[in-house]
């Protein structure tokens, strides 16, 4: 279940944090580290920093774009330590840990992390299911990035925990990020054509349909239904 859950690292700058967030991720059993073009490679101040962690440093896989590093994961939580213009489904540690396990007895799933100074994009947390935010003192919440790791490492094992007496419960299929990436460009052709939206500008109504899709959390099998829908709105020929 733990091998499911991948901790994803967006443009880490220091490469001292990947140490000290590898060795924070092996002291709650996990393994599956991902570096999103990161500003420099690991080198021996983070492997000094990984400490008995070297192996989850040395293991991790290098991409070059988030798209790349969730492609094939049926959830994806993003964090995020402020609100942001468009809102989007919020959960907290708690609650971000326990999905995480659950979903991740069925297939692989993702937590991102962002920048240190900046965090996450807003196109990057539109590719995120939910966000989570660690409740820190709103008077001190300098949180670095293995603190944040740490924190959110903690609920899963919690919750890993809880489920090792627990039989494992038939679990629905949900489609991959790549999967739904396919279907919103699919719908967002779909919507040029028939003139819902327009060319120049179609971002602020595909950013409040990728909301809704995210919050619906679509089956493998709807999703599937959905892109038929959109197939046959397609073949109808428009009056010349």
């Amino acid at each position: 279940m733990l091998d499911q859950i991948r901790i994803i690292l967006v443009n880490t700058s220091h490469p001292g944090n990947m140490g000290s967030a590898a060795r924070a991720m092996k002291t709650m059993g996990l393994t599956q580290m991902v570096l999103v073009d990161p500003q420099a490679l690991p080198d021996d101040n983070a492997f000094a920093l990984a400490a008995g962690a070297s192996d989850v440093l040395a293991n991790a896989r290098i991409v070059s774009t988030l798209d790349e590093a969730i492609a094939d994961c049926g959830l994806v939580i993003g964090t995020s330590a402020r609100s942001r213009t468009l809102s989007w489904p919020m959960l907290d540690p708690r609650e971000a840990g326990e999905k995480l396990v659950l979903e991740g007895m069925t297939h692989p799933v993702a937590l991102v992390f962002g920048r240190e100074r900046t965090g996450l994009t807003n196109d990057e947390l539109q590719k995120c299911h939910y966000h989570v935010a660690i409740p820190a003192n709103p008077e001190y919440s300098s949180l670095n990035l293995a603190m944040a790791v740490q924190t959110l490492c903690y609920e899963i094992r919690v919750h890993w925990l809880q489920e090792q007496a627990v039989e494992p419960e038939e679990e629905m299929a949900y489609p991959s990020a790549a999967q739904l990436e396919g279907f919103y460009q699919h719908l967002e052709q779909t919507l040029l054509k028939t003139g819902f939206i327009a060319d120049d500008h179609p971002g602020h109504v595909m950013s409040k349909l990728r909301r809704l899709f995210n919050r619906a959390r679509p089956e493998a099998s709807e999703l599937n239904i959905l892109r038929g829908i959109l197939t046959s709105v397609q073949k109808v020929k428009t009056p010349d």
